[in-house]
């Protein structure tokens, strides 16, 4: 394992640096756009369980309301207390979200907003590839066989990501997940670099 985390790290690190000074300007546009459609930091901050169980903080641009990672977690609370939290069917992304801003729709649909999750790939919180980064309140619902997603740095894409994206459900993501982390190979990672690339110039399942 060690082996191959330190195989995941050169390639992020050679892919994430000059990506990084390349898109800068678009950075700067991006930031300015998102103050300018709503109020509210530009930069959205999250804890989500990363390799290991261990808690870091992602970055994302923000593309909802400034109160929306709140109303998320109330939501998730209800359904636990009125028993109706099912990993099976639920769906974080719907469609039409009301919560989503102007600017967050495009930053969606162009997964622009996934940028500043090169600051935790150079920080060494996140991969290029890997499962996607859970919030506590989920990853505390995994199963012993759920749990094995978290032997791998999250990543900003993975096999979910290009096998259904948005339109999959929990259920669904966290079987990909699993099968990713118990497939592993450079070539794997590779591929799905590749096949990331279709998704986001498609905006295929994004929303």
């Amino acid at each position: 394992m060690i082996i191959i985390i330190l195989a995941k790290r050169i390639l992020d690190l050679i892919i994430a640096i000059p990506l990084l000074i390349l898109i800068s300007p678009l950075w700067l546009f991006i930031v300015l756009w998102i103050k300018v459609d709503s109020p509210g930091p530009a930069i959205f901050r999250q804890q989500r369980v990363g390799r290991g169980g261990v808690l870091f903080t992602i970055y994302k641009f923000r593309t909802m309301v400034p109160n929306a990672d709140t109303v998320m977690k109330e939501k998730i609370e209800q359904l636990k207390k009125d028993g109706k939290f099912n990993p099976e069917e639920f769906i974080f992304q719907e469609k039409d979200d009301p919560r989503i801003t102007n600017s967050g729709r495009f930053l969606r649909k162009t997964s622009l907003d996934e940028l500043p999750q090169l600051l935790n790939i150079l920080n060494g919180t996140m991969s290029l590839v890997g499962p996607r980064p859970e919030v506590p309140e989920i990853a505390d619902q995994y199963t012993p066989e759920q749990q094995t997603r978290l032997n791998m740095p999250p990543g900003v894409t993975g096999l979910a990501q290009v096998n259904g994206r948005s339109e999959l459900t929990l259920a669904e993501t966290l079987r990909y997940d699993v099968q990713y982390v118990r497939e592993w190979t450079f070539r794997l990672d590779l591929k799905i670099l590749w096949q990331t690339v279709f998704v986001v110039l498609f905006r295929k399942n994004a929303y």
